[in-house]
């Protein structure tokens, strides 16, 4: 495995516990059942004590002067939660099935985003590999956690993990979590993890008691910025940096999703996240490891491509703009930020879907500024797109799925044109067969943290509708969590197996057909024409051309070009250019 900075270093006949403190001159090793040992002070804040026989199963902790006892922040397992020891776990004695796996190439890329929590009843890892059959049988090739990092309680997305290396042990144990990889890679299946290194969660972080983690010259929406370039910035770096290591190499993760990487301020030499990317694909040598980013300011430059098409830095990023046409489409919603994409639909879906944002550096008046860069220039590849996720339906004042309330024909006409565009696609678990079930905010702290979130989410999602009711689901209430386990039950019955046949039919043809054209797609993304509501996208893709003629609305309407070419699929009734409501046609030409 790999050897890192932080974290115990198993030896055979003992552990070496490292602890880096720059703000005490003492610290003490507390080993469960055993008397504190004096930790010895090797320079530059790090504290060091080797102990004979420890090994794995071993429980500590670090004893500050003024006797707070903390878990160490690289901890690979929390058996009793944020607040408690933390256990030496030996990975190396892991016996891996899959050692030969290379990951997939990024034009066979199809995503599935789950929570572990509620994806199955049982709420872990171990459950997720009963379901790896179905979603390899879907035709997905790629699972997209959700964060695990361990956080405060036995409920919450992830996004509060305080404990960046401690798989989250309500989910089970560190283990468990390479056993998951391992099935995953025995199907053919990628499996990406989410990781925030934005900020920390408010409950059970101790860094601050210790070490300069956080710094005043940034702030973000929570808070102080985590400290990269300030002073004692360089350990906080190394600390980040080498988890993602960790998950990418010691664990198997074929890639990682950085979360809001516009709130990692950095204003060094050389940014977090180019030192971050550089090191991780380094370390990557020959497997396919891929890089995706979330960024609110949609910033091309992140997804450049080399002069010989190569990815330098990072992959792709999640589209929000092409899920927020295809959802105003579907909905008729224009409250929020919706708003803004609404006025011109039919252009704005053409430019997302041709060129990938929509937003590249015009005025957006929800966030009161310009937002964006120029991306046409980006092969369709370094765009994620998907009409469900984790925050689109959580941030919903009900946390609600659209199946809920809107028809069954708006919502496979998105479908049928995110599934099959040259972009990336990601679905949100349960999708493939239409599950209702919500996925709202949900968390579980102190009662004091609870209120807080209750009145701190009501009043950052005020401009969105139903966040004033008194009768919101209680993010902090366990009810809540539980109803958004998803029913797997609910595949035996007539319609949830009509959508999913609809979404396996839309895959295989993916598979088939769009896959091997995105081997060959450059740079230039596409083209599009409107007619009114009808629209018209032709993606050159190598020698080919693909093109989507499409009346994504409640309206017929006359389609700006004809299909040419092989028809591979067609959901409605477009004849001579005129297109019924909800109607679409993928045709593919030679060039």
């Amino acid at each position: 495995m790999t050897e890192f900075l932080f974290g115990p270093q198993l030896f055979s006949s003992h552990t070496l516990f490292r602890f880096w403190s720059p703000r005490h001159q003492t610290i003490q090793l507390q080993i469960e059942g055993e008397a504190p040992r004096d930790m010895e002070a090797t320079g530059d804040g790090w504290h060091r004590c080797a102990v004979e026989g420890s090994r794995s199963g071993t429980r500590y902790s670090f004893v500050l002067p003024d006797g707070l006892s903390v878990p160490d922040p690289a901890s690979r397992h929390q058996p009793r939660d944020v607040h408690g020891p933390s256990e030496v776990v030996d990975l190396d004695a892991v016996q891996r099935r899959v050692t030969d796996w290379m990951g997939r190439p990024v034009e066979e890329l199809v995503f599935y985003e789950l929570h572990v929590g509620t994806f199955t009843e049982e709420g872990t890892f171990l459950a997720v590999i009963d379901r790896l059959d179905h979603l390899r049988d879907l035709g997905v090739t790629a699972l997209q956690l959700m964060p695990i990092s361990d956080f405060p309680g036995t409920r919450g997305w992830g996004y509060d993990g305080v404990l960046p290396y401690a798989p989250e042990s309500s989910y089970g144990r560190p283990e468990d979590l390479m056993a998951l990889i391992d099935a995953a890679h025995e199907r053919g299946l990628s499996i990406f993890l989410d990781v925030v290194y934005n900020h920390f969660g408010p409950d059970g972080n101790y860094l601050p008691a210790y070490a300069p983690i956080f710094t005043e010259h940034h702030q973000t929406p929570w808070g102080n910025g985590i400290n990269y370039d300030d002073q004692g910035s360089k350990p906080v770096r190394e600390f980040v940096i080498e988890n993602a290591l960790y998950w990418v190499r010691d664990f198997g993760f074929d890639g990682l999703r950085l979360d809001a990487v516009h709130a990692i301020k950095d204003d060094s030499g050389e940014h977090l996240l180019s030192e971050l990317s550089r090191r991780v694909r380094a370390a990557a040598g020959g497997r396919h490891v891929h890089l995706i980013v979330e960024n609110e300011d949609n910033n091309s430059e992140l997804l450049a491509r080399s002069a010989d098409g190569k990815v330098p830095h990072f992959t792709a990023q999640w589209n929000d703009d092409i899920h927020h046409v295809l959802h105003i489409a579907a909905t008729g919603e224009t409250f929020g930020y919706y708003k803004d994409y609404a006025e011109d639909l039919p252009a704005k879906t053409g430019r997302a879907l041709a060129e990938g944002f929509v937003f590249q550096g015009e005025m957006m008046e929800y966030r009161g500024e310009t937002r964006g860069k120029p991306s046409a220039d980006l092969p369709p590849t370094a765009f994620i797109s998907f009409i469900q996720n984790h925050d689109q339906i959580g941030n919903r004042a009900l946390g609600d799925r659209m199946v809920g309330s809107h028809p069954k024909a708006a919502l496979q006409a998105i479908a049928a044109t995110y599934l099959l565009a040259p972009q990336l696609p990601m679905l949100f678990m349960g999708e493939e067969w239409g599950a209702p079930e919500p996925f709202p905010f949900f968390c579980d702290f102190n009662e004091d943290l609870n209120e807080k979130v209750r009145q701190g989410r009501r009043k950052e999602l005020s401009r969105l509708p139903g966040f004033d009711a008194d009768d919101l689901p209680d993010p902090t209430a366990e009810e809540t969590f539980r109803k958004a386990k998803l029913d797997w039950s609910r595949l035996s019955g007539m319609e949830a197996a009509d959508m999913l046949a609809f979404y396996r039919h839309l895959l295989t043809l993916r598979r088939e057909r769009i896959m091997p054209l995105l081997r060959d797609a450059g740079g230039g993304g596409g083209r599009f024409d409107v007619d009114g509501h009808g629209l018209a996208v032709t993606w050159r893709l190598g020698g080919k051309h693909l093109q989507l003629c499409a009346n994504l609305s409640a309206e017929a309407a006359t389609v700006p070009a004809l299909p040419s070419g092989d028809i591979l699929y067609q959901l409605g009734n477009i004849d001579g250019g005129k297109a019924q409501p909800w109607s679409l046609v993928w045709s593919l030409s030679h060039g």
